[in-house]
């Protein structure tokens, strides 16, 4: 019974994979492009004149913001447009009478939105290696936080496709809800420059928790500690996981 389980898991990451790999030029380049500009701009010309933040030149500094920025987004709508497209072409119906568990269905598309996030994550920092040395503190710190990263957005991805009535709903989050979000993540500054009031009110968000845990895996300095970051993270992938459960389990939004 698990070997059909693994086979069917196989199958649906493959097919996520095949999907954004085919046109790589839509899903992979334009990520790269978007960050070089990023650090051209911020990096490069604005940098210079802010000087050094937290004792890191400004380039250093927003790096792992903008890795986690490219991870985020890309994690997202690769879940959020597959299962939607699978849903609007009546797809999704066979694998819901298959006889695979609803968990497997959202593993495999869960890890192809993973997937994902991480080769443009990686894509994004083969790039930054030419406008700074970057520093690694904590690899396991890295790897942890972009996976459970990708995880949760990977999940409200899919959560997303399950609500959306049209192909224009699933971009009313990334531009309305996580672009303000991640710009307001600490992705460019560091919170501690902020008043007292603000501060509180950015710990709200929880990228500021990802993007931290990100950075101090790079450079060793945070603005929050590591292990509530950690545990933001983790109580994000159990929360969404069980709404992804629960939403594909009742059917709502896909049987009609």
């Amino acid at each position: 019974m698990y070997s059909i389980y693994w086979t069917a898991f196989k199958s649906l990451l493959g097919k996520e994979i095949h999907r954004f790999m085919r046109i790589w030029v839509q899903t992979l380049v334009p990520p790269a492009i978007t960050m070089t500009l990023y650090f051209v701009i911020f990096g490069s010309l604005i940098g210079s004149r802010i000087g050094t933040m937290e004792g890191f030149s400004y380039m250093e500094f927003i790096v792992p913001g903008l890795i986690m920025m490219s991870v985020i987004t890309n994690s997202y709508s690769n879940v959020a447009s597959s299962f939607y497209s699978a849903k609007f072409q009546k797809n999704i119906e066979e694998l819901l009478v298959a006889p695979v568990p609803n968990y497997v269905i959202i593993l495999g598309y869960v890890m192809g939105g993973v997937t994902r996030g991480i080769l443009v994550g990686i894509i994004v920092t083969i790039v930054s290696l030419f406008f700074v040395d970057l520093q690694v503190q904590h690899w396991g710190i890295i790897v942890a936080t972009v996976l459970l990263t990708s995880i949760v957005f990977s999940l409200g991805g899919l959560i997303n496709a399950v609500f959306a009535g049209s192909f224009d709903d699933i971009s009313i989050i990334p531009t309305f809800v996580l672009t303000p979000m991640t710009y307001l993540g600490g992705v460019f500054y560091s919170i501690s420059l902020l008043p007292e009031f603000w501060q509180g009110v950015s710990k709200i968000n929880p990228i500021v928790y990802m993007v931290n845990a990100f950075r101090y895996g790079f450079l060793g300095i945070s603005d929050v500690s590591i292990a509530t970051s950690f545990g933001v993270l983790s109580v994000f992938v159990v929360i969404l996981y069980a709404v992804a459960h629960y939403l594909i389990t009742s059917g709502r939004g896909i049987r009609s």
